[in-house]
């Protein structure tokens, strides 16, 4: 499984020879928007935890150059639907065997509308199982007990977390869900993009590394590899 930093929540995943972009907010992002081409992304899904701007901007785009069906939660998936898009809704506590693996959608606190203000539903995260290693999408989320249950049914290898703090949870909130979700393994996102989400990143690692957690913080277009 390789996954590669797109900057804000976005993310390429490939497993099983299948392409997956994430919240792909590229073309929208100042720290992005030189350094990442939409129209050379390769997607067969596009997965969106919520409907915010900063996390559904290049859907349409992508999904229109590639044919990517697009996995979110039900309101989400009708937008899309309605506008032509092939999709797969989901909803919370549901899961579904893709051909890249199994994906669960999962409980996140936060809040979730398009830009017109229309309905994006609940917000949520993804739990995927592909390839013999399963990795967490937190999406944009406070902290929360749900996320004890996650390591009741999977052993995770990745927690991916927001840590800008302010729309999210900080790196405080981060270290304590990377407790809940049992996984010391974490890829920070959702920070720096804009003033309110700035970061320090030697202190943010310095305070993983005292915790006995390993924080990766991607440069844009940089992969890793599960």
């Amino acid at each position: 499984m390789k996954i590669t930093f797109y900057g804000q929540n976005s993310l390429g995943i490939e497993v099983s020879n299948k392409h997956i972009v994430v919240d792909p907010f590229i073309s929208g992002n100042p720290l992005s928007r030189d350094k990442v081409d939409i129209n050379s992304l390769k997607a067969d899904y596009i997965l969106l935890t919520h409907a915010h701007q900063d996390h559904v901007l290049d859907a349409e785009a992508i999904a229109k150059n590639t044919g990517a069906a697009i996995v979110s939660n039900y309101e989400i998936a009708m937008h899309y639907q309605e506008k032509g898009f092939n999709v797969h809704p989901m909803n919370h506590g549901g899961k579904w065997k893709f051909d890249f693996g199994t994906v669960k959608y999962v409980n996140a606190i936060h809040t979730s509308a398009f830009a017109d203000g229309s309905n994006g539903g609940d917000p949520g995260g993804f739990v995927i199982e592909g390839e013999h290693k399963n990795i967490y999408i937190a999406g944009d989320t406070a902290l929360t007990m749900d996320m004890k249950l996650i390591p009741m049914s999977t052993k995770l290898d990745l927690a991916i977390l927001p840590i800008g703090d302010n729309f999210t949870m900080g790196i405080d909130d981060a270290i304590i869900a990377s407790n809940f979700v049992e996984c010391d393994k974490v890829l920070g996102v959702h920070y720096d993009t804009f003033g309110f989400i700035e970061i320090d990143h030697d202190e943010a690692k310095r305070k993983f590394y005292d915790a006995g957690k390993d924080l990766m913080l991607l440069e844009i277009g940089e992969s890793i590899e599960l």
